[in-house]
């Protein structure tokens, strides 16, 4: 036969949790009551703590039931001392099982208590932890019955592990022994780094050391003058004396040439130095456009000397279609050619065109000055056509960029164009367009439509 082991307990003469809850059970029965309306039960309750359960209308009941017939907040289990007591009223139906047997009701009248409390007249039975049955409140039927309370749940608690916390895993030791050493490190580098061992400095000393020290220093270097202006005298007078044999010959008018030609000679030297320094204002290359001294219009009167570089002589309107100094940067297409035999000088005018700018057409966003922005590329847009007709004469129509304008007003990208003729200068409109400033677009970016026509004049 297999012998029964015994399993001992951790500790003798303690008990666990569940033998604890399981001995709290030997107090008295509690009171279970379940609630049937149509036929279900649509609730029950156990009172564990022994208390008056009350029925009614009121709110305040303990089942609130819909009746007329009871008080508003009727005790139909009343506890006196320590037992319960069912109170009833007349109208209500119902069967309880007692000690004597089961019983209805009315049956019960005769050996019930009649009470009257608040001016309600009701009958009143004792009962014991045996009893059960049924009371029938109009539509609402009570089941009741004495049960053992169920054992106590044990309070959840966490590992003993978790209960110690942060501060129960910690090394206190070691941690008290880190802390000293970092504060002792900590002192060690203020020490270091601290200015109370350096030596007292004496500022009155340091100021005379560094008064000595300039006084000690080289004296600067002698500035330079430019030569810019001797140059140009020493070039002049190298002119006017290259050109003194030309009118030596010249009889009672050669006074005069000569003077024409130191004039003419020392316009050149001027503008040789404006060339040369390049710190001249350039307002003198326009007065001296203006003048006509600096340009000839045939022969040899005079050329232009630039910078000294060897011997060569540049003669503005000597021939080969070279227009004087005052026609420099002339776009306008037209060119100067002088016969050789008659010596009149013939300009032959190029065609000349305009351009023609359409309303900006904005979308993505609003941009408060692309219609002003838009009409000042004009003349750029005019200029870009007129390079064209030089290589193309017959150079007309009509294009449309498309410019993607970024937040900041600036131009991200420049697209369309067109083609047939005006495809040669389609990258010098894009350019124009490139290099715009907008305003920034109301939407964070915006795109731009520009429609340009392009139309030969003459």
């Amino acid at each position: 036969m297999m012998q029964q082991q015994a399993v001992p307990s951790s500790r003798p003469g303690q008990m666990t949790a569940v033998m604890r809850a399981v001995a709290q059970q030997a107090g008295p029965k509690i009171l279970r009551i379940g609630v049937v309306q149509g036929g279900k039960v649509v609730d029950e309750r156990l009172i564990k703590q022994r208390t008056h359960v009350t029925i009614g209308p009121s709110e305040k009941a303990m089942f609130v039931v819909p009746s007329r017939r009871i008080p508003p907040n009727f005790k139909l289990f009343e506890l006196i001392k320590s037992d319960y007591h069912l109170n009833y009223v007349d109208g209500m139906n119902g069967r309880v099982a007692l000690k004597t047997g089961i019983a209805d009701l009315a049956a019960l009248k005769a050996q019930a208590k009649i009470v009257s409390e608040a001016g309600v007249k009701f009958h009143r039975v004792q009962l014991t932890d045996d009893s059960r049955g049924k009371i029938i409140v109009g539509d609402t039927t009570f089941l009741f019955q004495f049960v053992v309370a169920p054992p106590v749940q044990p309070r959840p608690q966490l590992p003993v592990s978790v209960r110690k916390g942060v501060g129960g895993d910690i090394d206190w030791f070691t941690t008290v022994v880190a802390a000293f050493s970092f504060l002792l490190h900590f002192f060690f580098v203020s020490l270091v780094y601290s200015d109370w061992m350096d030596p007292i400095v004496d500022d009155e000393v340091n100021v005379k050391q560094l008064i000595e020290s300039v006084k000690q220093l080289p004296a600067p270097p002698p500035i330079e003058q430019p030569q810019t202006e001797t140059d140009a005298a020493s070039t002049a007078t190298a002119a006017a004396a290259s050109d003194a044999p030309k009118t030596a010959g010249g009889g009672a008018g050669s006074g005069k040439a000569m003077t024409a030609a130191e004039a003419k000679a020392a316009a050149n030297a001027r503008a040789a130095g404006v060339l040369e320094g390049g710190d001249v204002p350039t307002g003198l290359l326009d007065e001296a456009a203006r003048s006509g001294l600096a340009a000839g219009s045939g022969g040899d009167a005079g050329g232009l000397k630039l910078g000294g570089m060897g011997s060569g002589v540049i003669r503005p309107g000597s021939g080969g279609g070279l227009g004087g100094l005052k026609d420099i940067g002339d776009t306008s297409g037209s060119s100067t050619t002088t016969s050789a035999a008659t010596g009149q000088t013939t300009k032959v005018e190029g065609p000349e065109g305009s351009a023609i700018v359409g309303g900006a057409g904005v979308s993505g966003g609003n941009v408060a000055n692309a219609s002003a922005v838009v009409a000042r590329m004009r003349g750029r847009f005019r200029r870009c056509y007129q390079q064209g007709l030089a290589q193309n004469p017959e150079m007309q129509g009509s294009v449309n960029l498309v410019a993607r304008v970024g937040p900041n007003g600036e131009v991200l990208s420049v697209g369309g164009g067109g083609g047939g003729s005006l495809g040669g200068i389609v990258p010098c409109l894009k350019a124009v367009v490139a290099g715009a400033q907008f305003a920034p677009p109301d939407g964070g970016g915006a795109t731009i439509s520009i429609p340009i026509s392009f139309v030969r004049q003459k």
